[in-house]
C-alpha cells in the first residue's frame, strides 16, 4: 500500500544538535591553575605568554571527528605582530570519510542533554526514574556557606591518592618551576607521590632581597599541610637542615637548624637567600600524611647579582619502612649516580653488609674533584661531583706549592682531594643491587703509577668502569662488572727558598662497554623418548 511505502521511505528523524562547544574544548591543558607550553587553546595563559609560544602543539579541536560537519576551533600564532599572538577561530569542519555520521535516530547520541529539572509534577516520575533522594536545580555549593560541613561528606573518609595536589591550610603545596621560560613559577602543584625535582631563575637584587618572599625560609613553611583532603588536622613543615653556601659554592652544615634566617643585607652583600629547598613527606598506607620536613640551602649574592638558580625537590617515604634510593631496576640507567659501599670492620666477607649502600644520599657514595671557577685546590677540597653512570667526566684544579711544604702532609692532602674523605670500596653491579646480597657487589682495584724519585705526590686520579649487557636482546640491561682506580704520583723536587710551582691535579671517570656481540641462542631441537616392545623385531632377531 502507498501508506506502507512512505513510511518505509520516511527520512531517519534527526538528533538534537551537538551542545559541545568547541571554543571551550581544550585537550592539552595538563596543568593546574598554570600555563601548558604551546598550548594555544588553555585558558590560563595571558597574552604575554601567548606571546613566547612557538607553535601550537593542538592546532584544531573538534568535539567528535565521526561527524560529518560540525564547528572546530583553528588555533594559530601570528609571528609577524609585534609581539606574537594568539589567533583563534571557528570554522565548519567537513568530514570527507564516507563513513561519518550524517544523522542519527537516537535522540541522546553526541549529545549533552541538559538534565530535567524537578517540579512538583515530575518529581515522582524523576524518582522512580533515577533512584536519587534529592535532586536541585543549581550546584550544591551555590547559596552555601562553604565553612559549614556538608552532611553528606560525613560518613566518607578523605584520603591522598597518587597525583592529587597535597593541600595546605590557604591553598595546596607549592613547588615553584620554569613553565614557558627559565624564570620560576609558583603555581606548580606538589603532587602526592610524585617525586619531583626542578630547577629554576628567579630575579633578585641586593637592594630588594628582603621585599621578596620567595627567597626567604618562611615562605616555604609557614603554611601546614593538610593530613587528609578536606580535613582539620594539620601537619606542619618542619626545618631538617640547613646549609649555608658560599659564593665560590662550597657548603656548610650547620649544627642547629631551629633558627629561622631571614634574608638580609650585610657588607654589601644579601646573606640567607634561598637557593634550594627540599621536601621529605611521611605517610601511612592509607594516604595520611604525618609528617613534612624541609632541608634548606641558604646563600649569598652581591650587588652585581640580577637573578639566582633555584632548584626544589620532593621525596616521599612511608612509615615505618626504610627505602634504599637506586639507580635502576634491575640494570643501570645512564645518568643516575654509581651506588658504592664499605664493608664493615669486624664481619667477614661472605656476611658483610655495605652500610653506605643503605644512606639515602645516593649521590655522596662514589665522587670526584668538582671544577670550581676559581680553580684553587684548596678551596675545592669539600666541593665533590658525583659519579654518574655513563657519563665520561673529568675535572681538576691548580695547586700551588711552596718551598716551605713538606712532602708527607702534602702526600696525604692530595690524596683527600682525590678520593675525597671516605673513597668507597665495592661498586654495586647493578642499579638495585640489595646491600645483604654480597655477590651482587664488585671491588674496587686500586693500582699506583709512580715514577723514581724520594718525594712521590699524587696528581691524578683515574676512574674506569667497565659495564656490559646483561639479559635479553630485546631488553639489555647495564651491569657493572670491574672497577678499577688508578692514582698516578709525580717527584716533587726541592724547591729553592722564596720560589712557588703550579702542577695540575686531576680527576676523570671512564665508562668501557666490554660487552661480547651478541649471538641469537636457538633451543635445542626435541627429542622422541621412544620405547619400543621387546619382541618388536620378532622373528627378525
Amino acid at each position: 500500500p502507498p501508506e506502507t511505502r512512505a513510511t518505509a521511505w520516511e527520512p531517519i528523524r534527526r538528533g538534537p544538535a551537538p551542545l559541545t562547544d568547541a571554543a571551550r574544548l581544550c585537550v592539552c591543558d595538563l596543568l593546574v591553575a598554570q600555563c601548558d607550553v604551546n598550548c594555544c587553546c588553555d585558558p590560563d595563559c595571558s597574552a604575554a605568554e601567548f606571546s613566547l609560544f612557538t607553535t601550537c602543539s593542538v592546532p584544531v579541536v573538534t568535539g567528535d571527528s565521526r561527524l560529518c560537519s560540525q564547528k572546530a576551533a583553528v588555533y594559530s600564532l601570528d609571528v609577524e605582530a609585534n609581539p606574537p599572538e594568539r589567533v583563534m577561530k571557528l570554522i565548519d569542519q567537513v568530514n570527507p570519510s564516507l563513513f561519518c555520521i550524517h544523522a542519527t535516530n537516537y535522540k541522546q547520541a553526541l549529545s549533552f542533554r541538559p538534565p530535567e529539572m524537578p517540579t512538583s509534577e515530575n518529581f515522582d516520575q524523576l524518582l522512580k526514574k533515577f533512584g536519587s533522594a534529592t535532586f536541585s536545580a543549581e550546584p550544591d555549593s551555590w547559596g552555601m556557606n562553604s565553612d559549614a560541613p556538608n552532611p553528606s561528606d560525613a560518613n566518607e573518609t578523605y584520603r591522598y591518592e597518587h597525583g592529587v595536589p597535597i593541600q595546605t591550610v590557604d591553598a595546596f603545596l607549592r613547588l615553584p618551576s620554569p613553565v614557558v621560560s627559565s624564570w620560576c613559577s609558583d603555581a606548580n602543584p606538589a603532587g602526592f607521590l610524585v617525586h619531583q625535582a626542578t630547577k629554576c631563575t628567579r630575579p633578585v637584587s641586593v637592594e630588594e632581597c628582603g621585599s621578596i618572599q620567595a627567597v626567604s625560609m618562611l615562605f616555604y613553611i609557614n603554611s601546614s599541610i593538610l593530613a587528609v583532603p578536606k580535613s582539620s588536622q594539620m601537619v606542619n613543615i618542619t626545618v631538617q637542615s640547613v646549609a649555608l653556601q658560599s659564593l665560590n659554592g662550597t657548603q656548610t652544615l650547620l649544627r642547629s637548624s631551629n633558627v629561622l634566617r631571614h634574608p638580609m643585607i650585610l657588607d654589601g652583600l644579601c646573606i640567607n637567600i634561598v637557593l634550594g629547598v627540599s621536601y621529605h613527606i611521611t605517610y601511612t598506607d592509607t594516604g595520611e600524611i604525618t609528617e613534612a620536613a624541609a632541608s634548606f640551602v641558604l646563600g649569598a649574592i652581591d650587588r652585581e647579582a640580577l637573578s639566582i638558580r633555584q632548584s626544589f625537590e620532593i621525596s616521599f617515604t612511608q612509615v615505618n619502612t626504610n627505602p634504599v634510593p637506586l639507580s635502576g631496576n634491575p640494570g643501570y640507567v645512564a645518568g643516575l649516580p654509581v651506588r658504592a659501599g664499605f664493608k664493615p670492620q669486624g664481619y667477614p666477607f661472605p656476611t658483610a653488609v655495605l652500610l653506605s649502600a643503605l644512606s639515602t644520599n645516593r649521590y655522596g657514595q662514589l665522587t670526584i674533584l668538582q671544577s670550581t671557577a676559581s680553580q684553587d685546590c684548596l678551596m675545592a677540597q669539600e666541593a665533590r661531583t658525583p659519579v654518574l653512570f655513563g657519563y665520561d667526566m673529568i675535572s681538576g684544579c691548580k695547586l700551588r706549592i711552596t718551598a716551605a711544604m713538606k712532602c708527607q702532609p702534602l702526600t696525604q692532602a692530595l690524596l683527600d682531594l682525590l678520593k675525597g674523605q671516605s673513597f668507597p670500596e665495592y661498586v654495586a653491579s647493578f642499579g638495585n643491587s640489595q646491600a645483604q646480597d654480597v655477590l651482587d657487589w664488585v671491588p674496587i682495584i686500586h693500582l699506583h703509577t709512580s715514577e723514581q724519585g724520594s718525594c712521590q705526590i699524587p696528581v691524578a686520579l683515574e676512574i674506569e668502569v667497565k659495564w656490559t649487557k646483561y639479559g635479553s636482546l630485546v631488553n639489555p640491561q647495564a651491569r657493572i662488572v670491574n672497577v678499577t682506580a688508578t692514582t698516578t704520583a709525580t717527584t716533587l723536587k726541592q724547591l729553592p727558598l722564596g720560589r712557588e710551582r703550579t702542577i695540575p691535579i686531576t680527576t676523570s671517570v671512564v665508562f668501557t662497554d666490554v660487552s661480547s656481540p651478541a649471538e641469537p641462542g636457538y633451543k635445542a631441537w626435541p627429542t622422541i623418548n621412544a620405547k619400543l616392545p621387546h619382541d618388536f623385531f620378532f622373528p627378525f632377531v
